[in-house]
């Protein structure tokens, strides 16, 4: 996997005044940032392929439609999944009360998109007064009123509750019990259950199907059929899948592929 160095703080979308700046850059399969961070927020969003995103709290999986609000100086990484076209904006300090003090996915309406890019297509310094204006504005106002969407997963801290996650992340279809998953991460089962309490607030059955129904929405991203992605996961009943997925998206697999 392949880094892009740069430094984030010199990029002229850090200094601009202007409300927001426009970011267009296109990512290769495997390609990541770096861990670093902004002065200013940003909306991570792309028109094309899937970024996983790591934050100090929780790894957001971000598929096309879906856009990630970072807030400023938050320590983030990106990875991309295939190719990844990414079209971010930088919010100033007085812009970005339109969003959260702390990360969230958002929906992307078909307005939005198409504002985003049209905000790419404007010069850094872009009009006040202008065309730029108007298009600043709006998009204020839709990113106001985009829908918060629970795609985060929660970051796990203790190494051997991080074995377990990167081996899950590998083979999310994985049926091994916490007891099986003891074994092999050095720690008794009771142990694990009280780890993953402590460090995210819910117990392994229900962090594992976060996990699952993330991987799930990136496979549907990429063009797999709800079948193929609910068996890829470890869902044995496509229905039970849907079921779930509406549940915790608000949306179908159908319509989120």
């Amino acid at each position: 996997m392949s880094r892009i160095c740069h430094n984030p703080r010199t990029i002229a979308q850090e200094q601009v005044d202007r409300p927001l700046a426009a970011f267009a850059r296109d990512y290769g399969e495997g390609e990541r940032t770096g861990w670093h961070d902004h002065g200013r927020a940003q909306l991570l969003y792309a028109i094309e392929g899937v970024m996983r995103v790591d934050t100090p709290g929780a790894l957001f999986v971000v598929p096309p439609g879906r856009a990630l609000w970072v807030p400023a100086e938050m320590s983030h990484e990106v990875r991309s999944q295939g190719r990844v076209a990414m079209r971010a904006l930088f919010f100033r300090a007085d812009a970005a009360r339109v969003g959260e003090a702390v990360p969230a996915v958002l929906g992307v309406s078909a307005l939005l998109r198409e504002l985003i890019l049209a905000a790419c297509a404007e010069p850094l310094e872009w009009d006040e007064a202008g065309r730029g204006g108007h298009l600043a504005a709006l998009i204020a106002e839709e990113v106001a009123r985009a829908p918060r969407l629970p795609f985060g997963v929660p970051a796990l801290r203790d190494a051997r509750l991080k074995r377990l996650a990167e081996a899950l992340a590998t083979q999310p279809a994985s049926a091994l019990t916490l007891d099986e998953w003891a074994g092999r991460c050095g720690a008794s089962a009771r142990t694990l259950a009280r780890l993953f309490h402590a460090e995210t607030g819910m117990g392994f059955a229900r962090w594992r199907q976060t996990l699952r129904l993330a991987e799930a929405a990136a496979l549907l991203a990429q063009g797999a059929t709800p079948a193929r992605a609910a068996a890829a996961v470890g869902y044995a009943s496509a229905p039970a899948f849907g079921a779930a997925f509406r549940a915790a998206f608000g949306i179908t697999p159908g319509e989120a592929r």
